[in-house]
């Protein structure tokens, strides 16, 4: 019993460092100005990390102190976020496959197309009916100005890896012919038959391209690209996760049948 004690315990100080890079990651994307933007993806995945380590310490203390009660909620709260997480993982994989993303001839970085993202993220996440908060929330960060901070020429600007926000919100689509004057201001006639967003475009620093489409599109870009990255981390802690489950179970049973066969031979000496 002692030793699939100490095992539990061991694979529960596992588990609970498996929380730290969960927690981390969640805080990373939080910490975005787009995810700052979309508040109800903000936290999920801290508070799925804050729970796993809630729970390995549970069931750290129950494989310390031998509290098999302890030890039994562990099981089934662990069994229960570890589902959690791969539905949040299979989810996040499906919804961020589809990029809207295409090359500009001649430029440094890309443009993005709302149609080329998932349905579920148009309707969820840039919505009519969510889009004004974020349109509003955009245009108060630093995002676009910042650009003209770090790009005086033309061809600097033209040569710059844009983020996918930087790229739908702080310019227009370059089909549309506008003259480059600084990143956030653009001169001339546009060809507003080539992209509805041409007419949308607007000079003014609080207007700019946050009500286009190529600015919804180039969200759900940067999104596609941070979830992508987090998915990384969170799938090899997944199965590091799953591993020690399966041992951790393997170990209570065998608890529970020396415990049992203990009690027997009591009970037949």
């Amino acid at each position: 019993m002692a030793v699939s004690n100490n095992l539990t315990a061991i694979l529960n100080f596992i588990a609970l460092m498996c929380s730290v890079p969960i927690i981390a990651s969640g805080i990373w994307l939080a910490s975005k100005p787009d995810n700052e933007c979309i508040r109800w993806l903000r936290w999920p995945l801290v508070f799925i990390g804050i729970a796993f380590l809630l729970v390995a310490l549970t069931g750290f203390v129950g494989a310390y102190w031998k509290k098999e009660g302890l030890l039994g909620v562990y099981l089934v709260c662990m069994f229960i976020l570890i589902v959690l997480l791969l539905v949040l993982l299979v989810l996040a994989f499906v919804v961020t496959r589809p990029n809207g993303a295409y090359p500009v001839p001649g430029m440094g970085f890309q443009e993005y197309r709302l149609e080329g993202f998932s349905s579920w993220l148009r309707d969820h996440v840039v919505g009519n009916d969510n889009w004004g908060n974020i349109r509003a929330c955009l245009a108060e960060t630093q995002t676009c100005p910042k650009l003209s901070q770090n790009y005086v020429s033309a061809p600097d600007f033209f040569a710059a890896h844009l983020s996918p926000i930087q790229s739908g919100c702080c310019k227009p689509p370059m089909i549309c012919g506008f003259q480059y004057s600084s990143p956030t201001t653009w001169v001339g006639q546009p060809n507003v038959a080539a992209d509805a967003d041409c007419a949308i475009w607007n000079n003014d620093p609080s207007q700019l391209c946050y009500n286009c489409d190529s600015c919804k599109a180039g969200l759900l870009g940067n999104l596609r690209q941070e979830w992508r990255k987090t998915n990384i981390i969170l799938i090899i802690t997944v199965v590091v996760l799953i591993w020690v489950y399966l041992i951790a179970c393997s170990a209570y049973k065998n608890a529970q049948t020396e415990e049992l066969f203990r009690r027997y031979k009591r009970g037949w000496a």
